[in-house]
């Protein structure tokens, strides 16, 4: 039998009896990252981290095959064939049970008739709970729309002025599909090219942090009347 430390990159030390190092980076192990979580929360970092490879991979491929139709054609062209595969589908296989059953004379009935008899609706309650939830988001995004526009900070503001500055030129190379699907490219692929060289991305990120935050300090010692004040 094999030894089981050797049996998954992914067992701690500790799970095979021996004792771990003081200051040994963690093993990466799944679902790990999901205690104390909410189910939601815990469902997209499984579906990031490609916990479950069929299920992300699924995702993935379709959302990016959506976007790259997008970009080659338009968003009415691309909804319509989608909504024909899916009826060529649907019908076709509706069809072909209609035969099946005329052929052997039997009544099994519709072949959709278990989703056809579903209850699929939104109450009251779970709606109401959606936008007090989306509520939340937004007076914070309000909130920090003002702060920034009536320049409650001047260094916040002028950080917006320079991302935005950046961004015009972002928008002249790229467009909204092509963000989009390097944003999609960047979200299933970063978090695990992190997990697997946290270490050394999270040193270099420490020391970008230091270096901007001692260039941000040098900043507002030098312009006047950017200390934040506290609120009353």
């Amino acid at each position: 039998m094999a030894d089981p430390a050797t049996q998954s990159p992914y067992i701690s030390s500790s799970a095979v009896g021996g004792p771990s190092e003081p200051g040994a980076a963690p093993i990466p192990a799944a679902g790990r990252d999901c205690k104390g979580s909410s189910s939601q929360s815990c469902a997209v970092h499984d579906l990031i981290f490609w916990r479950d490879v069929k299920k992300t991979g699924f995702v993935f491929g379709t959302s990016l095959i959506m976007l790259l139709s997008l970009a080659a054609f338009s968003v009415i062209s691309v909804v319509s064939y989608l909504i024909l595969a899916l009826l060529s589908v649907t019908i076709s296989f509706r069809v072909y049970k209609s035969v099946i059953q005329a052929v052997q004379k039997s009544e099994e009935g519709h072949p959709f008739k278990a989703y056809l008899d579903m209850e699929i609706t939104l109450s009251s309650e779970a709606f109401h709970n959606y936008v007090n939830a989306a509520m939340v988001h937004v007076n914070r995004a309000l909130r920090l729309i003002i702060r920034l526009f009536l320049v409650e900070d001047l260094v916040d503001s002028l950080k917006l002025a320079v991302v935005m500055w950046l961004m015009t030129y972002v928008g002249a190379v790229f467009n909204g599909i092509t963000l989009l699907i390097l944003g999609e490219l960047l979200i299933f692929g970063a978090p695990v090219v992190y997990e697997k060289y946290k270490t050394q991305i999270d040193h270099y990120v420490g020391i970008a942090r230091d270096q901007t935050k001692s260039i941000i300090a040098k900043v507002q010692a030098k312009l006047p009347g950017v200390v934040k004040k506290k609120p009353e």
